[in-house]
């Protein structure tokens, strides 16, 4: 089994993050995007999208998509549970996780996307206006999850799971697109310095 990585990307350290908690050594196969190493014959035969990660098991099946990946490993060591317990907390969780990637981090890449010069050979065409109006779409997206801090001490409640993982690196991404947390969002601060101090962050 091997995880071909692409270093800093989101999706990338969303994997290994989620490694690091469970505990679980993976060999890890680097992948240099910045060389374009992602669009080689041998990676795309692994995977078509040219994107990582992607898992390459022992007998050569390949699964790809991050939170796939997760799944799998969930399924293997099921402590401790990232995806929540029982129907409701697993279904809490798969909420919270789809807000997160959706509302937050599809917004945040966006506007890193269309709007960062150094994407514009990658994302193709390159529209300006709509990663200028993603950036509104992240700050609300923003102020919900800290709103739901109120009530929490994590994203989907009061363990931490997937979805923190997911907000995590969306909120990491924020410096790359030009944004940053709302100033009145403490709880988010919080939670986003609470989360950074866990070891596996460094991963």
């Amino acid at each position: 089994m091997r995880l071909f990585d692409g270093g800093r990307v989101p999706n990338a350290r969303r994997v290994r993050i989620f490694l690091a908690e469970k505990g679980i050594p993976v060999p890890l196969v680097p992948v240099d995007l910045g060389r374009k190493e992602h669009r080689l014959p041998e990676f795309l035969a692994r995977n078509p999208l040219g994107k990582v990660p992607v898992l390459e098991l022992d007998d050569g099946t390949i699964l790809t998509e991050s939170v796939a990946i997760c799944r799998y490993f969930e399924e293997l060591h099921p402590e401790p549970p990232l995806f929540g317990r029982g129907a409701l907390g697993r279904a809490q969780v798969e909420m919270w996780n789809r807000r997160c990637e959706l509302e937050l981090y599809g917004a945040v890449q966006a506007a890193f996307r269309h709007l960062h010069p150094a994407m514009a050979e990658y994302e193709v065409p390159q529209i300006a206006a709509w990663g200028e109006a993603n950036k509104p779409r992240a700050i609300e997206a923003l102020r919900m999850l800290d709103h739901a801090l109120g009530a929490t001490r994590f994203i989907a409640g009061d363990s931490f799971s997937i979805a923190d993982i997911t907000a995590f690196i969306a909120v990491e991404f924020l410096k790359p697109a030009r944004l940053a947390i709302p100033e009145d969002c403490a709880r988010l601060r919080d939670w986003h310095a609470g989360v950074a101090a866990r070891p596996s962050a460094a991963a």
